[in-house]
């Protein structure tokens, strides 16, 4: 196995570890055994050696002094962040001492374990860790913070997560980017996207607010949050009533389209312009283009899925390039996401199997405070890790005051003093990818890819694999399951027959090539993973799973008489929390800001630069106004999840929602209401 970590100089191959679709080759440079840079490897067929801010600032990250760099326990008060060095054995002996005294009080589904992508090695992030927890009986977690409404809504109309290779994308003659602030947050996507532009194609931004992928497209539409399904069920109106569908390909490929015209006549233009914000013209319009234009590509994005109505949101978009036959044309079609290509062999990695108790409890992430704070019988413990729930989950005022308990025992495993590790009881100081072995799947292309050990641990920094060893060998767990390198795992992961793609890929492969494309074949012709084996524009299991069976719209749950839509949605600079905590980021991205609509702004003699309060009965925040026409009246848009620093009120998500989306137990983070008011001029 492969390390760089004796070869004190040179440029060696990586990857980027971040929870992006992107997934970077790059380029690490070391010198007297440091990494000094990071650069894009332009060998990579995808993201060809340009990456952003973020990875390129890695170096400093690594190296940052306010990295943590052994194991502590807390000497203050929670949440206060006062804690003194321990050893690792007494780290691992406390935390074996008290998980086997909760075992015996109040069994083993008192404790939780509470994770994410924060590392997007799948190592990292879901392997010995499922193992660990599964076979101690832990109580379950349901990771749905990101994208599982969404998910579950494609799946039901395109039976799985397949879309387009974004490499076609350069063919596209129209590019619809839909809810996704790609510039952001898929910068490589509007690289091809700017090929195809050069080649004639048009850009079409659809999104709440006119934000830097808003500002470089041909055209840009403002929509209503969360009303993104009925101006799909509209363009679907104009297609079949003007008769812009491709026959052979609804008949051939496709279930349930005689319904859906029929369904969608009530969807005219007229009534989803009130729906939506959009005018009519401007939807007949698109409508047109969309219906005359081969190929035509829809880039379909996260913002949509965080609403009330999210997974609807999805599922109806995601029939849209079936009416016109998109997927038969290179470049046609859309992206949701792409993992069901790469789809490893979870199964032998996880181990689902050494659950003992079959019903064991799950518990779904979006609602981790009222989880602390309600749930019967209780979470004892929690062990936190590639995720810092304190700013990332909603409702985060309830998160904090249950991860304020007593009598509840917190462990997280982190890079940095985060806002959630300052609740922690033990704190355990984590390796940065760059110092493990791990292999990569993106969610966006199609290239498996594999990391190697660069540099030596930081400080007494362990990687998660190597934690969860540790842990297993004190409850004297079966060391078959845990004594095993990262190379038989890797190999385990990728030995996976059941999904062709993955056919000829190897460890030998991905050691000697670093990335590895996996064998994508055209949807059509073919056979879908869906009951029909079609795409279901009709759906027989949605209608026995509870939902409509044809693509809907259902407007988002009242929250009183709260006036603005609040929309929270990500920077450019960070990464969800990574990157907040940053000096030299938070400079780039100058200061947390509310966008706002001007006649909003007169209304409320809110003016520029003037420090709006914003807040709703479950928080507050403190944000600098900026007025204008990048969102429609009625909806407030931030931008970021700031670091809580003392002195500031900047927690967007004491705002957000925990309850559900319609589909996959997903966030809501974007449907929450709240009321403004100025509170200081500008100066």
């Amino acid at each position: 196995m492969k390390s760089y970590v004796h070869q004190p100089d040179g440029i060696f191959k990586s990857v980027c570890s971040l929870d992006c679709p992107d997934q970077c080759g790059l380029l690490v440079h070391k010198v007297n055994g440091k990494i000094v840079r990071v650069t894009g490897d332009g060998d990579h067929p995808v993201t060809q050696g340009s990456i952003c801010n973020k990875v390129r600032h890695m170096a400093e990250r690594l190296y940052d002094p306010k990295r943590l760099m052994y194991p502590m326990k807390r000497t203050g008060e929670k949440g206060e962040g006062r804690f003194e060095r321990i050893s690792w054995n007494e780290a691992i002996d406390t935390i074996h001492s008290r998980w086997t005294s909760l075992i015996e009080a109040n069994g083993p589904e008192s404790i939780l374990p509470y994770s994410f992508y924060g590392n997007m090695g799948l190592l990292s992030s879901e392997s010995l860790d499922r193992r660990f927890f599964h076979k101690l009986g832990a109580s379950l977690l349901n990771r749905s913070i990101c994208s599982a409404a969404g998910a579950v809504g494609y799946h039901y109309t395109m039976g799985g997560g397949f879309g387009i290779d974004p490499e076609n994308t350069v063919h596209s003659k129209l590019i619809i980017f839909w809810g996704i602030n790609a510039v952001s947050t898929n910068m490589h996507q509007i690289t091809l996207a700017q090929k195809a532009r050069k080649k004639g194609a048009k850009i079409v931004v659809i999104d709440v607010h006119k934000n830097q992928t808003g500002r470089m497209a041909d055209w840009f539409i403002p929509i209503q949050p969360g009303t993104d399904s009925a101006l799909a069920l509209a363009i679907m109106h104009v297609l079949f009533k003007e008769n812009l569908t491709d026959h052979d390909f609804l008949a051939k490929y496709t279930a349930g389209s005689e319904e859906l015209k029929k369904h969608v006549l009530s969807y005219d233009p007229v009534t989803v312009a009130r729906i939506t914000g959009i005018p009519a013209d401007d939807i007949q319009r698109l409508a047109r283009m969309y219906g005359k234009t081969t190929p035509s590509f829809i880039r379909i994005g996260n913002g949509i899925q965080h609403h009330d109505n999210g997974g609807m949101n999805v599922r109806t978009i995601a029939c849209l390039p079936a009416l016109t036959g998109q997927w038969l044309h290179k470049g046609g079609g859309a992206i949701k996401g792409n993992s069901g290509y790469l789809q490893h062999n979870s199964a032998a990695l996880i181990r689902t199997d050494l659950l003992e108790k079959k019903n064991t409890r799950t518990i779904n992430m979006n609602e981790i405070g009222s989880a602390l704070l309600e749930l019967d019988p209780p979470i004892r413990s929690l062990f936190v890790y590639n995720s810092n729930p304190a700013l990332v989950a909603p409702e985060s005022n309830k998160v904090r005051k249950g991860l304020a308990r007593e009598n509840l025992f917190t462990v997280v495993h982190e890079l940095f003093m985060t806002e959630t590790a300052k609740y922690a009881d033990l704190i355990l100081p984590a390796s940065s990818s760059f110092e493990n072995t791990d292999f990569y799947t993106s969610y966006w292309h199609h290239y498996m890819q594999i990391q190697h050990p660069v540099i030596d641990k930081y400080g007494e920094s362990k990687s998660n694999a190597e934690v969860f060893r540790l842990l297993a060998d004190a409850f004297n767990m079966d060391s078959s399951l845990f004594q095993i390198t990262e190379k038989e795992l890797i190999q385990q992961a990728v030995d996976h027959s059941e999904n062709p793609c993955l056919k000829g890929i190897s460890y030998e492969q991905l050691e000697q090539h670093h990335f590895v494309k996996a064998d994508v074949k055209p949807l059509f012709p073919g056979r879908l993973e869906t009951p029909s084996g079609k795409i279901e524009l009709y759906s027989k299991q949605m209608k026995n799973d509870g939902f409509p069976a044809l693509p809907d719209y259902t407007p988002l749950v009242p929250e009183g008489d709260w006036p603005f839509l609040f929309v929270p949605g990500p920077n450019h600079n960070f990464l969800n929390s990574t990157f907040s905590h940053s000096a030299k980021h938070m400079v780039l991205e100058k200061e947390p800001r509310l966008h706002m609509n001007e006649q909003d702004a007169e209304r409320l003699g809110i003016s520029e630069g003037d420090s709006v309060r914003i807040w709703n009965h479950r928080g507050e925040c403190e944000l600098t106004a900026s007025i204008g026409q990048s969102v429609l009246p009625g909806v407030l848009v931030s931008q970021g999840l700031w670091a809580d620093v003392p002195g500031t009120k900047h927690l967007v998500n004491s705002l957000t929602p925990d309850r559900l989306a319609d589909m996959g137990g997903g966030a809501v983070f974007f449907s929450g209401r709240v009321n403004a008011e100025k509170i200081k001029a500008a100066e």
